[in-house]
């Protein structure tokens, strides 16, 4: 289902010199790549997202193949009113280019300047390379993860999340069953049998809704950060008692020693997700128990973790099942690719509506905040320490302060 945006009215720019971003009426051009990166399904729109854009004017070109992996085929976006293309330097010529994963520096080499690039940035992973010639082509750029919302809320990292700590649950319930060598055990709770215990390593938006998918189906939940109003928030929102610690290295080890099922979750403040489960505590874990490291896109919660794929998901260690898989939505990636669509839909139907990215950009706080390159400009203070290159505030560049 697709969220319909609020329409504001038409803003006209009247400067000396226009950009190819300052859009004139409603004709935005969007482009929509195949993603390359390894293990990526996701579409960052749907057919039905597609259907809604063009009918209010915007143009979508598509490359052939691009939502094969989330299930969307090329005809149901062709019927949607996509053209369908297989010409890469077409699709990276448009106004606007869509992406789910960074660019690589051979697809920002076919934009340029003044065009909008949003996409993952992935500041851990990010390559200097790259953002310079980002910034020498004068392509401005956009990175999804860090747009906010009107209530100062991260969306897209919010619902990304969200399907991380729902799969992580089912995925624990499908290594515990005799088919993956797991302990034969039906997660969750039964009568007469004691139910799963399940130990939840971080209390944000992804240990939030493991919590609620497990206990959903019976199991026993504790939940461990170091946070205690992120811990209050779940016990309230669930509206019940829940076990609930800081993390401590006794009571943590304890938990995990007596669990069927860990799952680690826990992001922390810096680049690399901080390890808070050891060897050792691995070791006195029970046979055939499941850890789930959702935490291993920036290093994983655990020091037996190793990077795993869809293909071959999991791995035994000391006699424990390892799924440590990165990037879970792209494992029920039809549903994840709806969430991203119902986000940047109304995104960029309003930037189309008021007259291009330079009004959106005055206009939206939360934007503005995603924004890190505009006209060959680093707009974003962590990029710039990071790499040593000069800074220039955003705000003032848009004229807010003038």
């Amino acid at each position: 289902m697709i969220i319909e945006p609020n329409i504001t009215s038409f803003e006209t720019q009247t400067q000396t010199q226009k950009l190819k971003t300052e859009f004139r009426g409603p004709t935005l051009k969007i482009g929509i790549p195949k993603e390359i990166t390894f293990q990526e399904n996701r579409v960052p729109i749907t057919p039905a997202a597609v259907a809604y854009l063009t009918a209010q004017g915007s143009s979508v070109l598509l490359q052939t193949g691009a939502g094969l992996n989330a299930n969307f085929t090329d005809h149901n976006y062709s019927e949607a009113g996509a053209e369908i293309t297989n010409d890469v330097k077409r699709i990276f010529s448009q106004d606007v280019v869509l992406k789910v994963d960074p660019p690589t520096i051979e697809e920002v080499g076919f934009m340029n300047s003044g065009q909008l690039l949003i996409s993952a940035l992935q500041l851990n992973q990010l390559d200097g390379t790259l953002l310079q010639l980002i910034l020498n082509k004068k392509i401005n750029a956009m990175a999804y993860e860090f747009i906010k919302d009107d209530s100062g809320a991260l969306p897209i990292i919010r619902s990304m999340s969200e399907i991380a700590g729902t799969a992580s649950i089912l995925i624990a319930a499908e290594y515990l069953n005799n088919t993956h060598l797991g302990k034969g055990e039906l997660l969750g709770g039964f009568a007469g049998v004691p139910p799963t215990e399940i130990v939840i390593i971080g209390a944000g938006a992804v240990g939030e809704y493991a919590t609620k998918s497990a206990i959903g189906l019976g199991a026993n939940v504790k939940i461990f950060d170091d946070n205690v109003y992120r811990l209050r928030r779940i016990q309230k929102s669930f509206g019940m008692h829940l076990y609930t610690s800081t993390i401590q290295p006794t009571a943590l080890s304890r938990a995990i020693e007596r669990a069927d099922v860990v799952i680690g979750a826990f992001s922390g403040s810096s680049h690399r997700s901080p390890v808070l489960v050891s060897e050792e505590m691995v070791l006195k874990m029970k046979p055939n128990s499941v850890v789930i490291d959702v935490a291993i896109d920036r290093g994983g919660n655990f020091e037996t973790s190793e990077v795993t794929t869809h293909e071959k998901p999991i791995f035994k260690k000391h006699d424990v099942i390892h799924y440590c898989v990165p990037n879970i939505p792209s494992r029920v990636s039809r549903t994840a690719s709806y969430a991203l669509s119902n986000i940047f839909t109304p995104f960029l139907q309003e930037m189309n509506e008021i007259g291009g990215f330079v009004a959106h950009l005055k206009r939206n706080g939360g934007i503005r905040n995603g924004t890190y390159a505009y006209r060959g400009h680093l707009t974003n203070k962590n990029l710039a320490e990071k790499y040593s290159i000069p800074y220039k505030d955003l705000d003032l560049m848009v004229g807010l302060f003038s």
